[in-house]
């Protein structure tokens, strides 16, 4: 209804209905005569999503194909052609549909099926070809940039947060691979005539994991699934599994997106260090799909761990309730951190204004461009003189009491805050290191210049130069009258800057600007 494409990220837990939300997206911009791209990460998900359309659309005359490299040749060329004439109305596929031979139409919606898959420059070359296109992009882990977009307002965002009726929690937990815990997991899902998955990180793996179960389950009937099998086999493969030919299904990583099999409800991770925070929890949620309680067993070897490692996966052990993949991506936008948000490069310049002012500084960029008012928003004074100030790590060497310190100086809006954190510093930690007194001085020459409305201070060799943020500045005529009083001190240079010469003889910069920030206060306040 806003007249402009929607860019919409819907962020719901794995099994929560994003498929059906990408169904109904599809059928409502078909119906109304345009064509729809849905995006997947893997042939086997593309499969899925195709036998999944077809069956809900099969009342309907909406012409569904599915293209991923397993495509012959001469079909690939066929479905070209339809997707260029208009016969086609839904396209299924992998990264093959990132192509320039694909011409559309009349193309209304792009759909990002686990969006956290794909990486920036494929999404830049989907903007690029969808300047009047919606876009819906679904995960239950979004990355980090894709969450920090929504998060700013420069994307939509919804989230769903109530699970499908009777779907119960996955009992998760992380243990040691041990032969009888393993063996216990997946005789007690064949006991209930259900289904289990051994999920291994790299393909080279699946033979001892299969000399394990040959020695130690020996009464299950098990198959292997990885990306080096053709297409055909995989799928045939999968679905025996899905008719319950077997108890087991050792694999890698390929089932772990949009796989549905409502009668497996045990999975086994090995090596889970060798995964991702938010690749384990997709791999998780292919357990717990039907109404039945699931389990998932995260497993380490007994060596080679390390604490980080450790510290990962005891997060996943807490996110045991529905709903969690949110606050998952939340954590890992809090430990990776953004990127750059616009254009392909993967780290941006944050850190070098840090996390709050940027994004303080993108909202205010963002009401520009969406004309609200950004009046009344705080702002700060920039001084720009060529001395360090920091707290140096010998001072206050733990991060956290730093950082801590850190925030409550920099909320500091009066000086008598300053001066109390000063004491504070000197009774916690002792005697001030230069670059803390430095620091001190900015903060207080900070007040200062926002009580008197001056937007900038440059130091110079000779003296300083001053902006003033016209807006809010109320004392022109006193500063005019104080400028004639002092010319031999200041004057007015182009671009309304105003220059003061520094007549005072101190090693600290910082100090002279204040004091000469004081001798302008005086001479505008008291006139």
């Amino acid at each position: 209804n806003k007249g402009i494409p929607m860019d919409r990220l819907v962020c719901g837990d794995v099994g929560f209905g994003k498929t059906e939300l990408a169904l109904r997206a599809s059928f409502l911009s078909v119906s109304n005569g345009y064509q729809v791209i849905i995006l997947v990460p893997t042939t086997l998900l593309a499969k899925q999503h195709f036998e999944n359309f077809n069956d809900r659309f099969q009342k309907f005359s909406v012409n569904i194909e599915c293209l991923s490299r397993f495509t012959s040749k001469r079909k690939r060329i066929q479905i070209l052609e339809d997707i260029q004439i208009g016969k086609t109305d839904i396209i299924i596929g992998t990264h093959a549909l990132l192509n320039d031979e694909i011409i559309f139409k009349n193309l209304g919606l792009i759909v990002i099926d686990e969006e956290q898959h794909f990486g920036v420059k494929q999404k830049e070359y989907l903007k690029k070809h969808s300047l009047n296109t919606h876009i819906l992009s679904l995960s239950a882990t979004p990355i980090p940039r894709s969450l920090q977009l929504s998060l700013n307002g420069i994307r939509d965002m919804s989230l769903i947060f109530s699970p499908p009726e009777g779907r119960l929690a996955i009992k998760t937990s992380v243990n040691y691979f041990e032969p009888s815990l393993i063996r216990g997991a997946i005789l007690k899902e064949k006991e209930r005539n259900g289904q289990s998955f051994i999920i291994c990180p790299k393909i080279k793996d699946i033979p001892k994991i299969e000399d394990f179960i040959k020695k130690n389950v020996p009464e299950i009937s098990y198959a292997i699934a990885h990306g080096r099998l053709k297409n055909n086999e995989i799928s045939g493969i999968i679905d025996d599994f899905y008719k319950n030919k077997y108890d087991l299904i050792i694999a890698t990583s390929i089932i772990q997106s949009g796989l549905d099999i409502p009668n497996a409800n045990t999975i086994i991770i090995t090596n889970a260090h060798n995964f991702g925070l938010s690749q384990i929890y997709q791999i998780r949620g292919r357990v717990g799909r039907s109404k039945l309680a699931s389990s998932a067993y995260i497993t380490l070897p007994r060596r080679n761990m390390t604490k980080g490692a450790l510290a990962r996966l005891k997060i996943l052990q807490n996110l045991d309730s529905l709903g969690m993949g949110f606050i998952l991506a939340s954590h890992d936008l809090d430990i990776r951190g953004a990127g750059n948000l616009l254009g392909s490069q993967q780290s941006g310049h944050i850190k070098d204004v840090g996390v709050e002012l940027f994004n303080s500084m993108l909202e205010d960029e963002i009401k520009i461009m969406k004309n609200l008012p950004t009046e009344g928003k705080d702002w700060s004074p920039v001084i720009k003189t060529n001395n360090s100030y920091f707290i140096p790590e010998e001072y206050i060497n733990d991060i956290k009491v730093r950082m801590g310190i850190y925030r409550r100086l920099s909320e500091a809006k009066i000086q008598k805050d300053l001066d109390n954190m000063k004491e504070e510093l000197l009774d916690r930690f002792g005697v001030l290191p230069e670059e803390v007194k430095e620091l001190l001085t900015i903060l207080s020459l900070k007040i200062k210049c926002k009580s008197l409305n001056i937007s900038k201070v440059e130091y110079l060799t000779d003296g300083v130069n001053i902006s003033f943020n016209e807006k809010y500045f109320n004392y022109q005529d006193n500063l005019f009258i104080w400028i004639e009083e002092n010319k031999e001190l200041a004057h007015i240079k182009k671009n309304n800057l105003l220059f003061v010469k520094n007549t005072y003889q101190t090693d600290h910069v910082s100090e002279s600007i204040l004091k000469i920030i004081d001798r302008i206060g005086k001479g505008i306040t008291h006139h």
